[in-house]
């Protein structure tokens, strides 16, 4: 496997202005001559942890990334900026791996039609968010053929701005207040954005999380539900938030309730099978 870094900035230099450091950490399995599949192209796994955009959790990333080493994916895990750096530069970092990707998609052997977007709480907001606004203006100031994720995987995703609903500290930190108008609120709800194109989505919460409500995830799924598009979504009645791949790897303290949880994980790699 080899495995590299990438600061952002060094391809796309306004990605570097106001000290911001995005990285992109690349894992690529090896395609062996030895099993004739030097010509094999993978699917891609891009991971944006969570933290509020306040911080990207180690929890989130590369722990999360090495399982789906093993079922053949290419996994990219994005390191984007957080506060007090606010929207648009995370949407505009993700769309940055998203070219990076394509344009180094021959000597990576990526599957450019099998691209997954994997977010977790306000990664999940990022995850979703471009999912649905990758063409926004935004995105297109500064990357005029922005391109499409294949599919979006949601871990107890930050979706809606209004706060009845939203874990405004996620907000806070990518606005710099809280959404002071309807259109706003609008522009920052990722399930009034989805449409018949938007991507299919596996998305997964908990009932008992108290960070960010699981009606975040029920609206989503209900957008994709009304606008025909596949999904499939798992609601565990206990564990809280946070949970990441619900393992010792990622939980110090492993209950019998984190293990019933861990279940997504496997039902999301079958999951991708379907899709892709």
């Amino acid at each position: 496997m080899e495995h590299k870094r990438i600061q952002l900035k060094e391809h796309f230099t306004f990605l570097g202005e106001g000290g911001k450091n995005p990285t992109l950490d690349i894992y690529l399995p090896y395609n062996m001559v030895e099993m004739r599949r030097q010509d094999m192209k993978r699917p891609c796994m891009l991971i944006c942890p969570g933290g509020g955009y306040g911080m990207c959790s180690e929890r989130e990333s590369e722990a999360v990334g090495v399982h789906f080493l093993p079922e053949g994916y290419n996994v990219f895990v994005l390191t984007y900026s957080v506060a007090p750096n606010r929207f648009p530069t995370q949407i505009r970092e993700v769309a940055a791996a998203m070219e990076l990707i394509y344009q180094n998609a021959e000597s990576w052997h990526c599957d450019t039609e099998k691209i997954a977007i994997m977010g977790f709480s306000a990664g999940g907001h990022l995850a979703a968010h471009y999912s649905t606004m990758f063409d926004c203006k935004e995105v297109r100031e500064v990357f005029p053929e922005s391109k499409a994720v294949n599919a979006s995987v949601l871990c107890y995703p930050v979706i809606n701005a209004n706060e009845r609903t939203a874990h405004m500290g996620s907000f806070l930190n990518l606005l710099g207040h809280q959404p002071e108008t309807k259109a706003e609120e609008e522009y920052f709800s990722c399930d009034r954005h989805v449409k018949a194109t938007t991507p299919p989505a596996f998305i997964w919460h908990t009932a008992e999380d108290k960070t960010v409500p699981v009606k975040n995830s029920i609206l989503y799924a209900n957008a994709l539900a009304e606008n025909g598009v596949p999904f499939e979504l798992h609601i565990f009645p206990f564990g809280g938030h946070g949970l990441s791949t619900c393992d010792k790897h990622t939980i110090d303290d492993m209950t019998p309730i984190y293990e019933y949880n861990s279940a997504w994980l496997a039902d999301l790699k079958k999951w991708l099978k379907l899709i892709f």
